[in-house]
């Protein structure tokens, strides 16, 4: 049983897991066992570059970013499980108590689900489709998709992140939602008093 399983390796999901790994000594968050599923083959930064992207430097590939972002991701907080093979085909569940099917057919369980999948259509998780519609802020040539939700949470226990969460794709656009599901997150562990993860050269 993970405490919080993410779906996507992409901007939102990592800026997601690494926020949630950075974490760790808090005490709410202490001992939480976080995953993110890692599978980036239709990533749609694999042929990107960046020039435009804050912090980042110019000519940056989004292959390589996805890249450093997993080696990152190991080097610092290696306690976040990454796995590489699988891919979500199915959920179901509440808060608690979610139920993912992967395409191998292997059952995972946990308490919160973060997707941080692209747009693309047809929406590939079977369980959800009375929360897809179309893209709000996409081009309506494009036929994108969106989860449904508020703030980020689909349901309780069940976020979006990134472009699936009806943000434009833009890199730090995703990046700063999948950070901002991570805080919620770190919020309700911490029993609704608000949370916020920094690091300090003074530390």
């Amino acid at each position: 049983m993970f405490d919080v399983l993410i779906i996507g390796g992409g901007v939102s999901g990592m800026s997601c897991a690494l926020l949630l790994g950075s974490a760790q000594h808090k005490p709410f968050a202490a001992n939480k066992k976080i995953g993110v599923i890692t599978h980036q083959k239709a990533s749609s930064l694999q042929n990107a570059v960046f020039n435009n992207a804050y912090g980042i430097p110019a000519g940056t590939t989004g292959a390589s970013l996805l890249a450093e972002s997993k080696t990152h991701l190991a080097a610092v907080y290696p306690h976040v499980i990454q796995l590489e093979t699988l891919k979500i085909t199915a959920i179901s569940g509440e808060l608690n108590q979610f139920t993912l099917t992967t395409h191998t057919g292997e059952i995972l369980e946990s308490r919160r689900v973060v997707i941080a999948i692209g747009a693309g259509n047809p929406f590939p998780i079977a369980g959800l489709e009375s929360y897809v519609i179309p893209h709000q802020k996409a081009h309506p040539d494009k036929n994108r998709l969106q989860l449904r939700n508020t703030d980020h949470m689909v349901k309780p226990g069940l976020y979006v992140c990134g472009t699936l969460a009806g943000w434009r794709s833009q890199l730090p656009i995703a990046a700063g939602s999948g950070a901002s599901v991570a805080t919620d997150i770190l919020t309700e562990w911490n029993d609704g008093i608000p949370v916020q993860v920094h690091d300090s050269v003074n530390r």
